[in-house]
């Protein structure tokens, strides 16, 4: 006969709440191919498969955690809408239209590129106005509202603390915002 009990699953979350790291690790590993088995739903969605399973198990972890026996659900049908929730919620950021920025704001880039003194023949400039016809679609797609104007004051010459004040950011918030710039510009090819 075996010295140790085999717990039930509401003795295993009891003890994971109370922060005992062996039960939660049990619990997690118990309940992981039920979060893969719910991710599989939204395989088709814009995010990775492990992204989706990854809010999968944040929305497990919080089920964990919250679970309350005593309101009669059983743990896996409060899970199910834990994970569910954690899951749209992750795909809802991703998709919002908030990050996208307004035509408006990067078309001011064609305005203010300094027009040259008439040497160039009228190929160069068709050339030059598909290239920051390009730039410009890139960069609404890829960048911020905020990204987008931090760039187009930094391209006409403002200095950090000047589109600080302009825009009533830091002058940390415009470095960060030129580092984003950068960092997502690097992998983009035209």
């Amino acid at each position: 006969m075996s010295k140790f009990k085999i717990k039930t699953d509401d003795e295993i979350l009891s003890n994971a709440q109370s922060g005992d790291n062996a039960q939660m690790d049990i619990a997690i590993k118990k309940y992981r191919q039920f979060v893969e088995l719910i991710a599989l739903k939204y395989s088709d969605s814009p995010l990775e498969y492990e992204d989706i399973i990854q809010e999968g198990m944040i929305g497990l972890l919080a089920a964990i955690k919250s679970y309350d026996s005593s309101k009669g659900a059983a743990f896996t049908t409060y899970a199910k809408i834990c994970i569910e929730n954690s899951i749209q919620t992750a795909l809802r950021k991703f998709t919002r239209q908030k990050d996208i920025p307004l035509q408006n704001v990067i078309e001011y880039l064609e305005e203010e590129i300094p027009a040259q003194n008439g040497s160039d023949s009228a190929e160069d400039i068709v050339i030059a106005q598909e290239s920051v016809s390009l730039l410009t679609k890139v960069l609404r797609e890829n960048l911020s509202e905020f990204e987008n104007e931090v760039l187009r004051l930094h391209i006409i010459g403002c200095s950090y603390n000047e589109i600080a004040k302009r825009l009533c950011k830091t002058p940390k918030a415009i470095d960060n915002a030129l580092q984003r710039v950068r960092k997502k510009l690097i992998g983009i090819s035209l």
